[in-house]
């Protein structure tokens, strides 16, 4: 064991706890890119090819996005693949993403690889112990980026409980984020058959009426079509960048596409913008306002929803809709439900004007949008069966939010035996 660290304290690790270098524990190998102006090593490809964006932490790699050549085999790997249940660790600019190899593969030349002897050192507590390192200790100031050469990567501190020690932690962990995994499978297949439902919901409703024709297709007989502009008020906001007498002038809270997310609002960069006092009453949003966004990237078009007040004296940007129902005729519910409806999103994309990789839909096309007009009863009964969906979804994400703490917590605490594993009281 080498005698010099920095960031362990060996004298502070439980009395059976060592320490030791990472160079020292394994042998790692780095990876390589083929020339990318060399169709002959990607043309056809067939080998595996990891890069960090086919990493998921701690995650398990069964395949890959891209593939190299028969050409690449040869002549830049010379045949070495690397192993299935190598470790994987990134090291530059996403600094210690850690995956297994599932399948034979190469990597790129920001991964290194290795194998680590399981008689010696647990894999599976090398790779969660490799996860958690606060890299920027190791970073090298002076190179722009972030990155560790292998100078760096030898000299990775790592704290060593006794083997039997390594595999119960390792196990620990392993339980926590397979019940992660599980809440993240519970969470998409709710999420696809929510979709499934709303495109029922949407085209069919819920009492087997019979369907009659309309410029949008089949919808059940009783219900009605009309433009947004005739059931709802569809207010635009306003842009930054105005000059303002700073007598007049007022600082609100100002809700941008950002924040605007499926179902939900994201606090998380709130803005404020200076306007004129007179301005608030115009751009202030309502309770039950529909919150929709004007574009972006594709996954942005037309995503929503419903403001509760929220932020207090909030206003909206010129990029985002505020779409104020006439309760009268369509409840704030549905018509939010209806707009993230495939039927809503169909309508947004098919109107929206689209570049390489961006769509946007004006005002005229968002007052154009042919809304379905179901009974006030049968809105209700719509939005219900939504809502209970919505909240299985919502049970689901606390509880993978709940776990995800968890698992960080354990990690840290585990990791440097603050907590110690003979004193957890898990069960699979």
């Amino acid at each position: 064991m080498s005698a010099a660290f920095k960031y362990i304290d060996p004298a502070a690790l439980p009395e059976e706890w060592t320490a030791d270098h990472f160079g020292n524990l394994v042998d790692f190998n780095l990876g390589r890119t083929p020339p990318r102006g060399s169709p002959i090593y990607w043309n056809d490809g067939k080998y595996p090819w990891v890069s960090i964006s086919d990493m998921t932490p701690n995650g398990l790699i069964t395949d890959t996005a891209e593939k190299v050549s028969q050409q690449a085999y040869d002549s830049i790997f010379r045949g070495k693949l690397v192993p299935e249940g190598s470790l994987l660790m990134s090291f530059k600019l996403t600094i210690g993403r850690m995956s297994r190899l599932g399948i034979p593969a190469f990597h790129n030349e920001a991964i290194i690889s290795f194998q680590p002897s399981p008689e010696e050192i647990s894999p599976e507590y090398l790779s969660y112990y490799l996860s958690q390192i606060n890299y920027k200790y190791y970073q090298d100031t002076a190179i722009k980026g972030q990155t560790l050469n292998k100078g760096k990567l030898n000299s990775l501190e790592i704290a060593l409980p006794p083997l039997p020690e390594q595999k119960k932690i390792a196990h620990v962990l392993s339980m926590v984020q397979r019940a992660i995994e599980a809440q993240e499978r519970i969470i998409q297949t709710t999420t696809e058959l929510k979709k499934a439902l709303m495109h029922k919901l949407f085209t069919e409703g819920l009492r087997n009426e019979p369907q009659k024709q309309t410029e949008i297709g089949p919808i059940p007989e009783s219900w009605e079509v009309a433009p947004l502009s005739s059931c709802a008020v569809v207010q635009t906001g306003i842009a930054k960048g105005r000059k303002i007498d700073p007598k007049d002038a007022v600082e609100l809270p100002y809700l941008r596409v950002a924040n605007v997310q499926d179902g939900y609002l994201d606090l998380t960069e709130m803005k404020t913008i200076t306007i004129r006092k007179d301005e608030e009453a115009r751009y202030a949003l309502h309770e039950g306002d529909v919150v929709l966004t004007e574009g972006g990237d594709f996954d942005k078009l037309g995503r929503g929803f419903i403001w509760h007040g929220q932020v207090d004296r909030c206003v909206h940007q010129n990029h985002v809709f505020a779409v104020r129902p006439d309760t009268k005729r369509i409840s704030s519910e549905f018509f939010a439900y209806q707009s993230q409806s495939p039927y809503g999103k169909a309508y947004f994309l098919s109107v929206a004007h689209k570049t390489t990789n961006l769509a946007c839909i004006n005002t005229t096309k968002l007052k154009a949008f042919p809304v379905l007009l179901p009974s006030q009863e049968q809105q209700k009964d719509i939005v219900d069966a939504c809502q209970s969906i919505d909240g299985k979804i919502a049970s689901a994400r606390a509880k993978h939010s709940a776990l995800q703490d968890l698992f960080r917590t354990l990690l840290h605490e585990l990791m440097t035996a603050k907590t110690r594993v003979h004193k957890l009281e898990l069960s699979a």
